[in-house]
């Protein structure tokens, strides 16, 4: 019986595997190109105080012209009517008043809240001072603080608490972004000193 002959053509090579491109590089691209943070409401301090316009509790345009036409302002934006970070920081503007009225200032807040539920907001906790709405966010915009922001997990566009001082002149004095309720009338008051030359 013959015997086989083993065949001298050479087998083909196995192709090298293509290495798959690592899980991690796109999100490593995505935080490339993130927006980062604004930064508009520091970046106002020395500056023209952005003009508005807006509907008191009342329904009322109140203008920053007619504010700083009397005097000083504290202009102050918030989140929400009605919850507690907020209602800490509108009551201790409310029992500091006669104070701020000496240095010559006026507290004036803001929220994207309708008037009716600044109305509620006034009774519910006597406030003295007008609340602003600013239901389209325009003004939040122009002053830097309507931001993207976490909770629990969730990203959301927000108001982002800031305080301004804005001069009589309509020049941003002083600013206080990213404010932490308590003890931060105090601040506000030793900046006003401070401006006022005492």
């Amino acid at each position: 019986m013959p015997k086989k002959i083993a065949s001298s053509t050479p087998k083909p090579a196995k192709p090298k595997p293509v290495a798959k491109p690592s899980a991690k590089a796109p999100s490593a691209m995505a935080k490339k190109v993130k927006p980062a943070a604004t930064s508009a409401d520091a970046g106002l301090v020395g500056k023209k105080a952005p003009a508005f316009t807006l509907p008191d509790q009342d329904g009322k345009p109140i203008s920053l012209a007619s504010l700083t036409a009397r005097g000083p302002v504290v202009l102050y934006f918030y989140p929400k009517d009605m919850t507690p970070g907020c209602t800490v920081e509108a009551c201790s503007f409310r029992d500091n008043s006669s104070k701020l009225r000496t240095l010559g200032a006026q507290v004036i807040g803001v929220s994207a809240d309708s008037p009716a539920s600044h109305v509620k907001f006034i009774a519910k906790q006597s406030l003295n001072f007008p609340l602003l709405s600013d239901s389209a966010n325009t003004v939040t915009k122009a002053y830097g603080v309507y931001k993207m922001k976490s909770l629990y997990g969730r990203q959301f566009m927000g108001i982002e608490r800031t305080t301004f001082i804005i001069g009589r002149d309509g020049i941003v004095k002083q600013v206080f972004p990213k404010v932490k309720v308590n003890g931060h009338t105090e601040e506000v008051l030793a900046a006003l000193r401070q401006l006022n030359g005492g």
